[in-house]
């Protein structure tokens, strides 16, 4: 649960700076680490014993839902390791352990890092809605009119959701996935936003945004370095949440929509989210 407890930040501090591990970081290396995870204004490392400095930074930004979720996947995030996935696995299991009594889990969604609440029995991850999402987005966005369309999308969402119309709930999902992305690509990129979005088709043809499919949203973000999904998973199960708009869809599949799986749906939006604000600067 956040804010996390003081004891388990603790935990959390010793497991990252590894001192006397084999993967132990240096003052400075830590410094880049809460860099890395998109910290606003980060600290730079001051020569103190790393893991009392380490843990008062997180103890200044407990109440940061957002920061802290996005340290605590840097750190079990491939990237960030020489060794790759093998590095992260090893880190991503002794950040679970201390998580375990909070009732929270690193997994991996579309191939990222995100942080699910345990089901009741243990077994599963299940994901909220973002965390501080306005202010979220007021560091991606400067146009304040894409900021209040996104956040009442996600109010309404979330109406849908506490109302038990749970099928509802899974297609806004999937459409403020969508929108995000589309209303960002066209925000930060002057040419896609004057001459279109390139046809794929070849031939150097521009299509309007209006005909822009998701997998070419995802590709565009993919080749800026702005996310690393993997983008064949995110992009079949974002199109899965929004095509059950189509009643055909819900007769064939009858899926029986309940309140854990809008919390499994919300999973691809914390991935997205993460991806962005580590890779984006903000505004």
């Amino acid at each position: 649960m956040f804010p996390l407890d003081p004891r388990t930040i603790g935990k959390l501090a010793e497991t990252i700076a590894d001192l006397g591990g084999p993967y132990e970081r240096r003052g400075s290396e830590l410094a880049d680490l809460l860099a890395n995870a998109g910290w606003a204004d980060p600290p730079e490392y001051d020569g103190s014993p790393r893991i009392p400095w380490l843990r008062e930074q997180l103890e200044d930004r407990r109440y940061n839902r957002a920061e802290t979720e996005r340290l605590l996947c840097r750190v079990c995030d491939p990237i960030e390791y020489d060794g790759g996935a093998a590095v992260a696995e090893q880190f991503r299991s002794a950040v679970n352990e201390k998580l375990a009594p909070e009732d929270l889990v690193v997994t991996y969604v579309s191939g990222r890092p995100v942080i699910g609440q345990l089901t009741k029995d243990g077994n599963r991850p299940t994901f909220t809605e973002p965390a501080d999402f306005r202010d979220r987005l007021e560091r991606l966005f400067a146009d304040p009119v894409t900021v209040d369309m996104l956040v009442r999308r996600l109010d309404e969402t979330r109406i849908c959701e506490s109302g038990g119309a749970y099928t509802m709930a899974v297609i806004g999902i999937g459409s403020l996935v969508e929108g995000l992305l589309l209303q960002l690509l066209l925000e930060r990129d002057e040419e896609l936003r004057d001459k279109g979005f390139p046809d794929p088709r070849g031939k150097g043809g521009r299509k309007d945004a209006r005909r822009v499919t998701l997998k070419e949203l995802i590709d565009i973000a993919h080749g800026k370095d702005w996310i690393q999904l993997d983008a064949a998973k995110f992009v079949d199960t974002v199109r899965d949440f929004r095509n059950f708009v189509h009643p055909r869809k819900e007769l064939s599949e009858q899926p029986r929509f309940d309140r854990d799986s809008v919390m499994l749906c919300w999973g691809p939006m914390h991935a997205l989210l993460n991806d962005l604000e580590e890779n984006l600067a903000p505004l």
